[in-house]
């Protein structure tokens, strides 16, 4: 039988035991993706040209992003890593020089945020495992916004969501799904994908592998 205080506990409470916040409250900080994404480009000799052809992104878009006037998303995060022959967490939480990584609930500092092409915030998130040296996951806590543009993604790898809060959309190909507390989904994303807030925010735990 379980204890009173745990039956009349509310769903987000037991939520926000394990996550933590990462609400308007928090200080959002690009972390300098675009600089890291110019230092690699620079350093490898390669013109906005170039690897406009590489990735399939204009090289407007390209610009925009190393002067951080876009915060790319985390697919188009993974096109130039590859280009560039770097690790995709170099470029989402810097390189990292710890054998493992605790992140404890009101430490969530990376954080981020990503928009559309239009410039249109869709999410903002952060690392839950910065330090980690060499990893080859990238775990996050992303709090989602509406995509009413329905921008699909695509890009290597896969990715596990597991829903904390609100109504998460997601499509899948020709496939749509709405996802509650408690639902999760795994897809390889080289398949055209949406994951949005249904309506205002929701908040999921996000893991990446290249």
């Amino acid at each position: 039988m379980k204890p009173k205080d745990q039956t009349s506990q509310p769903q987000s409470d037991r939520y926000e035991m394990l996550t933590g916040d990462i609400d308007d409250t928090e200080p959002i900080s690009v972390e300098g993706i675009g600089d890291r994404i110019k230092g690699l480009r620079e350093a490898r000799g390669i013109s906005f040209l170039e690897l406009s052809h590489m990735t399939g992104f204009d090289v407007e878009l390209l610009e925009k992003i190393e002067n951080n006037e876009i915060q790319p998303q985390l697919g188009t995060l993974v096109k130039l890593s590859k280009a560039l022959e770097s690790a995709f967490s170099r470029l989402v939480g810097g390189v990292g020089d710890k054998l493992y990584s605790v992140t404890r609930k009101d430490a969530h500092k990376k954080i981020a945020r990503s928009s559309s092409s239009k410039g249109k915030q869709l999410y903002t998130y952060c690392s839950l495992d910065h330090e980690v040296k060499g990893r080859q996951m990238e775990a996050l806590m992303v709090t989602l916004e509406e995509n009413p543009d329905h921008e699909m993604s695509v890009h290597d790898g896969e990715e596990f969501i597991y829903v904390i809060e609100g109504t998460v959309f997601v499509k899948i190909d020709a496939d749509e799904f709405e996802l509650e507390p408690g639902d999760s989904v795994y897809y390889l994303s080289t398949t055209p994908h949406i994951v949005a807030a249904k309506k205002g925010q929701a908040t999921i735990l996000a893991v990446l592998h290249e």
